[in-house]
């Protein structure tokens, strides 16, 4: 039996499987297995990580429910009394609900002398907790003793390794079931991975997740959580037009600082050459502090084969001037990224958004980067929706206009037609400020100029997640607060990851 293996930003893709995938998996595995074998495999793997995490406590509380997921606890409370610690179990909920598999683990705990209570305990400060209440059958918000264990391990006082998935989080939104959820210190997914733990607020309550398959093919997965954007070098014989022209369109009357950070982004990204197109007349043509950066009029009043050869981002600052320039845009340009005030003038205007239906007929590739209000203007929809179930809101606007979608957040979702969605594992709070949202669309259009034959879903996952891991970088190196956008340019400008070789040497000059 191989060891459960750390699920990090850096060591993926990884398959992600939604509750129905997951049952799935789960109910094929036990009827080809003997009876209690899949449980004894997850309640062993359960033990195995929790000696390896918590070594020097040697005090473990079991928080066991009525269900499987209480049973994988039980046996492993056996393993690690077996192991010398003491071990107490809180068996909580309806009995009546307990399986058969679950009632076996629970005689054979007893046999083996396990301490098994059916009163809520006060946590233990000293002890590993092991929250094994709930498991990936809860849908509904947790309630009763349930509700209260779950309160009472929620303080974050003590460590806690949770059973396949937190205790009151949905496995599939990454949302609390009810008002609270098991904060973990770290989670054993069992089996498959669920998205849950990877987007929202499920990233706050799972903690540093692991993974065992337990030997099971698990089959197709519904998701992916994303790896490393791979480095290609750039070869000898080449020259700034091999890597592609950008223009950045936005920066309206206040706002230009918008523009002229995606623009920096693009650059750093390595486009070949990056002009600014600011929409705010009075606006200077000239970055002084990076003199390389050029000023544009009018972009969008360009020959049709120019606008058909330059990769565009639109919309960073743009306010409501940017609606006007958005159909010759929608219709001219071939690699389109709309970021913000562009993505809220398409959803005020039905002309637009046909438009935006009509790109991908006619050949044109678009990647549309909201955040949850302006993805929840787009769906007609609340950011409170949005956020309630954040890989729905990604396909279906991707289903609605026939675009990728970058849906920006903790756990940034991507997502494209016909296309599995991608969750980015990377990133944390530290990008919650002023421009990083302007810094990730120029970084993607920098990235596309350089691979125009790249799909949108492509670059969107890759410029996620080197925008993430220079933010995890950031905060590694012993950072505290807000990472400024001009700061997030330079790192990601370090960490120097691009598309991976395979699309590298499929470039063409735009």
């Amino acid at each position: 039996m191989k060891a459960p293996r750390p699920v990090t930003s850096r060591n993926g893709p990884w398959p992600l499987h939604d509750a129905a995938a997951s049952r799935a998996a789960e109910q094929t595995a036990i009827a080809a297995a003997a009876p209690q074998a899949l449980m004894a495999r997850a309640g062993l793997a359960v033990a195995r990580l929790a000696l390896a995490l918590a070594p020097t406590r040697r005090r473990v509380q079991v928080w066991a429910g009525p269900g499987n997921n209480g049973g994988d606890g039980l046996v492993a409370a056996r393993h690690l009394a077996g192991a010398g610690l003491e071990v107490r179990v809180a068996l909580l909920g309806d009995p009546a609900l307990r399986p058969a598999d679950a009632a076996r683990t629970l005689r054979d705990a007893q046999q083996a002398g396990v301490a098994i209570d059916s009163a809520l305990p006060a946590p233990d400060r000293e002890a590993l907790h092991i929250d094994a209440l709930l498991g990936l059958g809860a849908s509904r918000a947790p309630a009763g003793v349930i509700a209260a264990a779950i309160e009472a391990l929620g303080d974050g006082r003590a460590p806690v390794l949770a059973v396949d998935i937190p205790s009151g989080l949905h496995p599939d939104h990454g949302t609390r079931l009810g008002s609270a959820a098991v904060r973990a210190t770290a989670t054993l997914a069992l089996l498959t991975l669920k998205p849950g733990c990877h987007t929202g607020v499920g990233r706050d309550h799972a903690g540093a997740v692991w993974f065992d398959d337990l030997g099971v093919d698990a089959g197709p997965p519904t998701a992916r959580l994303a790896g490393p954007a791979a480095s290609a070098p750039r070869a000898h014989g080449t020259h700034k037009g091999s890597y592609g022209d950008v223009v950045i369109i936005g920066g309206a009357a206040g706002m230009a600082g918008a523009a002229w950070l995606a623009a920096r982004a693009a650059a750093a990204a390595g486009a070949g050459r990056v002009y600014c197109n600011p929409l705010d007349p009075a606006a200077s043509l000239l970055d002084a502090t990076q003199a390389e950066l050029m000023g544009r009029r009018e972009f969008w009043l360009a020959p049709a084969a120019q606008l058909a050869a330059t990769t565009v981002a639109c919309g960073c600052g743009g306010g409501d001037a940017v609606r006007a320039v958005l159909p010759a845009l929608l219709t001219g340009v071939r690699r389109l990224v709309l970021d913000a005030d562009a993505i809220n003038a398409i959803a005020a205007a039905a002309t637009l958004q046909a438009l935006l239906r009509r790109r991908a007929d006619a050949g044109l590739a678009t990647l549309l980067t909201p955040h949850p209000l302006e993805a929840a203007r787009l769906l007609g929809a609340s950011a409170a929706e949005v956020q309630r179930d954040r890989l729905g809101a990604a396909t279906g606007i991707a289903a609605a206009f026939g675009a990728a979608v970058l849906l920006k957040g903790s756990g940034s979702i991507v997502a494209a037609p016909g296309r599995l969605p991608v969750i980015n594992p990377s990133g944390n709070a530290a990008l919650a400020t002023a421009g990083t949202g302007d810094v990730l669309a120029g970084w993607a259009a920098g990235l596309w100029a350089q691979a125009p034959l790249a799909s949108a879903d492509e670059i969107g996952t890759a410029a996620a997640w080197i925008h993430g891991d220079a933010a995890d970088r950031w905060v590694a190196a012993g950072h505290a607060g807000a990472l400024r956008a001009g700061s997030l340019i330079a790192a990601m400008a370090g960490l120097g990851a691009q598309l991976d070789a395979a699309t590298a040497a499929a470039r063409t000059v735009a």
